[in-house]
């Protein structure tokens, strides 16, 4: 059947694999010593699941288009709020322990200081530009955008001008402090910040471009999700030939991509969000779905704590200490931590406790979502 509920199911499931793909990823990056990274099998398999943190900002993009509320207003305050998680994020994983002397002397000396870490050291790690940050700066732009108009060629058509200029721009500095940390938020070189707007807000410009066609067509899920798989496979063969051609102008590093780079993970997550549209077509709701959902909901608070509890776990396991048994060890610890603090604790103090139905009533409230 064809409805709404299979396209925002779809989005959900993403959304929730996606959460719970960046915990094995930082489980790696913090504990795998450099060979296990680079020269395993497990490394070139986490590394390869990494490429799919473009998939939680494609969609991203989607559902704020979909939003009942997208006034400017409301995107300012989203993007205030998502913007003070991350800076608390940041004070809770690097400022705290690092202060306390809880963090090894090596992770310390891996910025290029000499531990222990001075104030300065930690404010450059407060200052850290993570995911959460780009979420919150690209919502004030998402919010300006949908404010001055509802074309979809738009947001595509700035996604395109980030994809080609970004390494021009890439770096720039005005030299005036304070202000050059905004830059760095908007397209930096250095690695004070990991996700800069350019090039990855042109993900979630694209999530936008595809929900605003949708709105527009009205047209069915599958229609909606083909089209994305389809231009998933076109942008993927353009991406790769130029990473090809040219791998380190097109790709470099995976944070700081190139044109070609940005393309290619671009289709390769629209790919993923198209087989995520037939999984859960294909298949009956189930548990599985239900536990991807349930992360969905959570995302913000699921990707904070499992940082920290990562970043304060270096305490008892070191940092880039393991071989892949040991981290094969260490991912359903950080990952049962991460969901056990965010179901006994923080879904007690955020989310508060919805009726319990039965199975009548559960079969009832899906039929009529599946109506209308």
């Amino acid at each position: 059947m064809e409805n709404k509920q299979n396209r925002i199911l779809a989005i959900d499931l993403a959304r929730g694999i996606s959460v719970l793909m960046v915990i094995i990823v930082h489980t790696l990056w913090m504990y795998a010593n450099v060979p296990t990274q680079s020269n395993t099998w497990l490394g070139e398999v986490i590394h390869f699941i990494g490429k799919g943190t473009p998939m939680f900002l494609i969609a991203m993009g989607v559902s704020f288009t979909l939003s009942r509320n997208q006034s400017i207003i409301l995107s300012i305050k989203r993007a205030g709020y998502i913007l003070a998680m991350g800076y608390f994020m940041n004070f809770l994983k690097f400022v705290i322990p690092t202060a306390i002397g809880m963090v090894p002397d090596n992770f310390i000396e891996a910025y290029g200081w000499k531990a222990p870490a001075t104030f300065s050291n930690m404010m450059y790690m407060l200052r850290t530009g993570d995911i959460l940050q780009l979420a919150g700066v690209s919502l004030l732009f998402m919010g300006v955008i949908n404010r001055f108009s509802k074309n979809k060629y738009v947001p595509l058509a700035i996604a395109l001008v980030i994809v080609l200029t970004t390494k021009i721009v890439h770096g720039y500095r005005p030299g005036i402090t304070g202000i050059d940390y905004i830059f760095d938020l908007l397209w930096g070189a250095e690695w004070t910040v990991y996700f800069a707007v350019f090039p990855w807000f042109s993900f979630i410009l694209i999530g936008m471009f595809f929900g605003l066609w949708y709105k527009e067509k009205n047209t069915s899920i599958k229609y909606m999700f083909k089209r994305m798989g389809i231009t998933g496979v076109l942008l993927m063969i353009v991406g790769g030939s130029l990473c090809v051609y040219n791998f380190e102008y097109h790709f470099g590093d995976y944070f700081h991509l190139g044109p070609g780079g940005t393309i290619y993970l671009a289709g390769f997550n629209l790919v993923l969000l198209w087989i995520a549209n037939i999984v859960v077509t294909k298949i009956s709701y189930n548990k599985v779905f239900e536990f991807f959902f349930y992360c969905s909901k959570r995302v913000t608070t699921i990707y904070i704590i499992q940082w920290t509890f990562i970043c304060w776990g270096m305490s008892i396991f070191g940092y880039q200490q393991y071989g892949v048994m040991g981290i094969l060890a260490l991912l359903p610890l950080t990952i049962g931590v991460t969901l056990l603090v965010q179901k006994f604790i923080l879904d007690k103090l955020f989310f508060p406790k919805k009726k319990v139905l039965s199975e009548g009533e559960k079969e009832e409230l899906v039929l009529k979502t599946l109506r209308g």
